[in-house]
This record gives structure tokens, C-alpha cells and sequence, in this order.
């Protein structure tokens, strides 16, 4: 067994590892390590070819592989050790990664600070309770992304999308363009699950038609997809007995929501938030156990990758603190979701002084038109922002001073 030390140690080189390692870097870590699973860096930005990427931190639309591009760039640049194929197998509490790749064998590494960034993973087809046959031709939608944009195949010829995610929007247009027949999205809620922007520019603009309320509810399909069932679905989202529709197809595609890469973050002892399914970050997003960051969807699902990237940074800023020492163990003061809020990352903060803002994420539990962010810590209204338009799908974001409980709403 190889073993290796390092100061920090970031596992997954999509943008927020990206982010965060170079950060890391840049605020005098000696020794930055960059493990990833794949061949190469950039994580799902590679097979990301649309544009609108960057608009917030560059002010230019740019495909996912330029926005990772240009941070590769500056890895490569860096003298970041970079370890690719390289995967991750164990975490434990006192920050000691065990790894393995074909070079090395197995990789003891000893991290004086660990960033998760991992990235999530799709929703599959038993989680969301399909029936039928186990054909050829059942999908994620990022599965699709990757057959068409890097290995150059058709997954089918004519699709039904089932969820409203903004992986499957955006593959609507791109099947489409590939001279696909797109049948429908069918979202099993009343609102669209993907940003406004996605529904207008890869569905209205293309004719797609986007069916709310209504699911698959079975498939059918011996060796290969040969058609799904689809029906309306009442208030408590089970479907409507007499609302089937049978839609020949050869192809579904599942964007049915992401779920963050938790794995080890169970295994290190980390504790989860059930909101969010990833960890309960503080304000310098370490994670409940002391020297184990978290940034990006490992997190919390977002929807932009500037926050992304933002938080690989805030991750990095916290774990370089931490190597000098300036993290102690204070009480934590909690992060109350108030009215209309169905989340806030991080959850808790920390009651030292800390050398600047504290950025938060927080996604809204309902469509909301002229709302308020209204943000109080002990009574005291600290931030009153207003929002013309905020949504489910779409994620906000503030920068706060801690210390101090946090009670975050939106009110109408």
C-alpha cells in the first residue's frame, strides 16, 4: 500500500473541486491534492456543449467544457498534484482517504483537510416506482447527454421524457436537433422541476409539449422499448384510474431529480441534512466532523455552476483556515428555514469572528412572484432583498456577516 500525505486533499474535479483546489492554492497550501474517478478533469461539464455557463462570474456565455477549460487551465498551471482514474474508496473521521488506481494499487493518503466534491447522481427508474418490463431504451438523462455529445450514438429514435429537470430539457432540444422526435416531457408535479429559461428555449421554441400532472406509469418492451403508459395524476400524485394513454417510443429518459454523492460522507460519520441529502455544513462549510469540507452538489443540488464554483471556494477559504489553526471548536448557532423557504446551505454558524461575508444558498418551497428575502438574527431584520421572481427550480443567494442564529423567509 502506497501512502502519501497531503495538506488538503479535494475528491472530484468537476467545478467545485476545480474551484476549491485552486483556491487552496492560491491561499498558500503547500500541497494540494485533486483525486477524480474519470479519465479527465471537468466532471459533467464535459459533456455539457449547450451554453449559458459563466454569464455571473465571467459576464460571457460559454459551453460547460469552456467554463471547465478555463479552470483546468489554471490547475495544470498551478502545481495542484492531479490524480485521474483514481477512485475514491473509503473516508474515515480522522481524514485518512484510502484510493486506488491502476498506477499506484492502493493510496493510503493522510489529508490535513478534506473537500468533498463529488458532485449527485440521477434518479433512476426504481426510485421512482416505474412498472413494466426491464428493457433496453430506459435512460437517464445524463446518460443520454453523454452518448450523444462525447460518444457520438443515438440512444433512439423517438422519446417520451419523464421529469421536468433541467438535464432533460436541455436534451429535448438536443434530440430534437438530431432530428429525434420528441413526444413530450411529463412532470408529475404542477410546476416545472427545470429553470424558466430551459422551458422556453428547449420546449416552446421547438414545439416540445410539456404535460404537468401527468407520469409514466409503466413500460413495455421485451428486448427493446417498445412504448410507455402515461396518466394524470390528482393532488396526492398517484395517477387517475381511466387517464391512460399508451405512446410508442424506443427510448425514455428519466430526469427525475439528482440526489447528492453521500457515500462518503456516511461513511466518515458525517451528518446529513434531510432537506438536502448532503451534509450539514457551518459557515465555513465544514461538515459535523472537524476538518471534512463539502462544497457544490455534494452539498446541495444547485442550479448554477457560479454557485457551484462560489462554494468550492468558501470550502477551500474554511479548510485552509483550518490547517493554520483558526477554526476552533466554538458553539454553532443554527440556520433557521423560515416561511416559504425550503432550505438553507450552510445550516449552522460558527460563533468566532470570521474574516468576511458568509455566502448562502437557499431555494424557495413554492413559486413566488414580488417576494422579500428577509434575513434576522435575534430579532433584528440584518438583510431585506427584494425578488421579482423566485421559483423552486431556481436557487438564491446572499452574503451575510455572522455570528449569530439566522432566521431566513420570503415573504409575499
Amino acid at each position: 500500500m502506497k501512502q502519501v500525505r497531503t495538506d488538503i486533499a479535494v475528491i472530484g474535479a468537476g467545478p467545485a473541486g476545480l474551484a476549491a483546489a485552486l483556491e487552496a492554492k492560491r491561499l498558500g497550501a503547500e500541497k494540494v491534492l485533486l483525486l477524480e474517478r474519470d479519465a479527465e478533469l471537468g466532471g459533467i461539464l464535459q459533456q455539457c456543449i449547450h451554453d449559458g455557463f459563466g454569464i455571473h462570474r465571467f459576464g460571457r456565455r460559454l459551453s460547460g467544457s469552456q467554463y471547465a477549460q478555463t479552470f483546468i487551465d489554471e490547475v495544470e498551471a498551478s502545481g495542484i498534484e492531479v490524480l485521474t482514474e483514481t477512485m475514491v474508496l473509503d473516508l474515515q473521521a480522522d481524514r485518512r482517504i484510502f484510493a486506488c488506481n491502476r498506477r499506484d494499487g492502493i493510496l493510503e493518503i493522510e489529508c490535513g483537510a478534506v473537500i468533498l466534491a463529488m458532485g449527485c447522481r440521477e434518479r433512476t427508474a426504481a426510485q421512482v416506482l416505474i412498472y413494466g418490463d426491464r428493457p433496453a431504451g430506459v435512460l437517464t438523462a445524463g446518460a443520454v447527454q453523454r452518448y450523444i455529445n462525447m460518444e457520438g450514438c443515438l440512444p433512439g429514435r423517438t422519446a417520451v421524457i419523464l421529469g421536468s429537470g433541467d438535464i432533460g430539457l436541455i436534451m429535448a432540444r438536443r434530440m430534437t436537433l438530431e432530428g429525434m422526435k420528441v413526444e413530450g416531457v411529463y412532470e408529475v408535479m404542477e410546476s416545472p422541476g427545470g429553470l424558466t429559461r430551459n422551458i422556453v428555449q428547449c420546449l416552446d421554441d421547438f414545439n416540445i409539449p410539456l404535460h404537468l400532472s401527468e407520469t409514466v406509469i409503466r413500460v413495455r418492451g421485451r428486448n427493446r422499448l417498445e412504448s410507455v403508459t402515461t396518466a394524470r395524476v390528482g393532488p396526492d400524485h398517484r395517477p387517475i384510474p381511466g387517464t391512460e394513454k399508451e405512446i410508442p417510443c424506443d427510448l425514455l429518459v428519466l430526469a427525475v431529480g439528482l440526489i447528492p454523492e453521500n457515500e462518503l460522507s456516511v461513511k466518515a460519520g458525517i451528518e446529513l441534512d434531510p432537506r438536502t441529502r448532503g451534509p450539514v455544513l457551518d459557515s465555513a462549510f465544514m461538515t459535523s466532523v472537524p476538518g471534512i469540507f463539502a462544497a457544490g452538489n455534494v452539498a446541495a443540488v444547485f442550479d448554477l455552476v457560479d454557485y457551484v464554483s462560489q462554494s468550492g471556494e468558501a470550502a477551500a477559504r474554511g479548510a485552509t483556515a483550518f490547517l493554520r489553526g483558526e477554526l476552533s471548536a466554538p458553539g454553532l448557532d443554527p440556520v433557521e428555514a423560515g416561511e416559504n423557504v425550503g432550505f438553507v446551505v450552510p445550516q449552522r454558524l460558527r460563533r468566532e469572528a470570521s474574516p468576511g461575508k458568509t455566502a448562502f444558498f437557499l431555494r424557495v418551497k413554492k413559486p413566488m412572484v414580488k417576494a422579500e428575502l428577509v434575513c434576522s438574527q435575534d430579532g433584528h431584520v440584518r438583510l431585506k432583498k427584494e425578488c421579482r421572481h423566485a421559483a423552486p427550480p431556481e436557487m438564491l443567494s446572499f452574503e451575510l456577516e455572522p455570528p449569530g442564529p439566522l432566521l431566513v423567509e420570503m415573504r409575499e
